[in-house]
C-alpha cells in the first residue's frame, strides 16, 4: 500500500475520556472506528479509574492539553468526522468548542453527556449551559439520552410523545441541526426506540430490543458509529440507521465480564466466529 492510498484512509477523531475498564468513552470509540475501517484518533479528556460496577476516580486533562491535542491531529493528519463524550468541566467545554470553530471541524457527532443511563448527573449546572449554548450549535447531530433531553428540553420524558416533543425543543432552543433523542432508558415499547428532528421530518427510528443486561458503553459507540459513518461519505440519516443497526448486533453479542454491567461486543464478527467453531 503506498503513501497515497494510505492518505484516503478515513480519519475520525474523538474527544472523551479513558475508561480503564475498556467498555466506555475513548476506548469504545476506536473499536468502533477500527471496525468500520477509519483510523481513528482521539483527545483525552479525563482519566477515570472504572471496571464493570462503576467508577472510583475521574482525573481531569488541563484545557491546554486536550486543546493541544486536537490541533495535533487536525492540523497534520485531518479529520473527515469527530465525535465528543465526555467533556468533564465548562474550561474543557469552552476551549472544544474554540478548537472546532478555529480548525472548522465538520461533522461533528456530540453526544452530550451529562447524566447517566440511570439518570445520575455527571457534570455540574454550569457546564451544561455551556455544553448546550457553545457546542450543540456546531454539531451535526446531537444525541442526548432520555435524561440529558429532560435537563436540555425542561420536559419530563416518559413516553415517545414526551421523546418528540423534546427533541423539538432541543432544536430550537439550542440551534441544534439535528436532534437525536436516544431511548435506551425508556421501559416497554419505547426502549431503544430514538427519535430524529432536522426541523422538518420527525422520524421515529426503531430496532429489535436484545434482553442484556451488559450494555456499558452503547451511548459512546452509538455516536461513534455515526461518525465513522459520516468519515466514510454516508449522509447524515443513513450513517444513523446504519449506527443503531451495528449497536443493536454489539449488543447481541454483548461481553458478560466482569461483576457488574459488562460492554457491547465491539467487534461482534469475530465473537461470532468465535461461538460458531466453539
Amino acid at each position: 500500500m503506498n503513501a497515497e492510498t494510505i492518505s484516503r484512509i478515513p480519519v475520525a477523531l474523538t474527544i472523551a475520556g479513558s475508561d480503564s475498564g475498556g467498555g466506555a468513552g475513548i476506548q469504545a470509540d476506536l473499536r468502533t472506528f477500527a471496525f468500520h475501517c477509519v483510523h481513528g484518533t482521539s483527545a483525552i479528556t479525563c482519566v477515570t479509574a472504572q471496571n464493570t460496577l462503576g467508577v472510583m476516580r475521574v482525573d481531569a486533562m488541563s484545557p491546554e492539553a486536550v486543546v493541544a491535542q486536537i490541533q495535533a491531529v487536525c492540523e497534520d493528519i485531518g479529520v473527515q468526522a469527530a465525535k465528543t463524550g465526555m467533556l468533564l468541566n465548562k474550561e474543557i467545554i469552552a476551549a472544544v468548542a474554540q478548537q472546532v470553530e478555529a480548525l472548522e471541524i465538520q461533522n461533528l457527532v456530540v453526544d452530550p453527556v451529562m447524566v447517566s443511563r440511570a439518570g445520575a448527573q455527571l457534570i455540574d449546572d454550569e457546564a451544561v449551559n455551556i455544553l448546550c449554548h457553545t457546542l450543540i450549535p456546531l454539531a451535526a447531530i446531537a444525541t442526548p439520552n432520555r435524561y440529558e433531553a429532560q435537563i436540555m428540553s425542561g420536559l419530563e420524558i416518559n413516553t415517545l410523545d414526551d421523546m418528540r416533543d423534546s427533541a423539538q425543543i432541543i432544536h430550537d432552543k439550542f440551534q441544534a441541526k439535528v436532534v437525536l433523542v436516544k431511548g435506551g432508558g425508556m421501559s416497554g415499547s419505547g426502549r431503544g426506540v430514538d427519535i430524529w428532528f432536522d426541523g422538518q421530518k420527525l422520524e421515529t427510528l426503531s430496532v429489535k430490543q436484545v434482553e442484556t443486561q451488559n450494555t456499558h458503553g452503547t451511548g459512546c459507540t452509538l455516536s461513534a458509529a455515526i461518525a465513522a459513518n459520516l468519515a466514510r461519505g454516508y449522509d447524515l440519516f443513513t450513517a444513523v440507521q446504519q449506527a443503531k443497526a451495528y449497536v443493536t448486533n454489539a449488543l447481541s453479542y454483548a461481553l458478560d465480564i466482569g461483576k457488574g454491567q459488562g460492554p457491547v461486543g465491539h467487534f461482534y464478527p469475530l465473537l461470532q466466529k468465535s461461538n460458531d467453531e466453539s
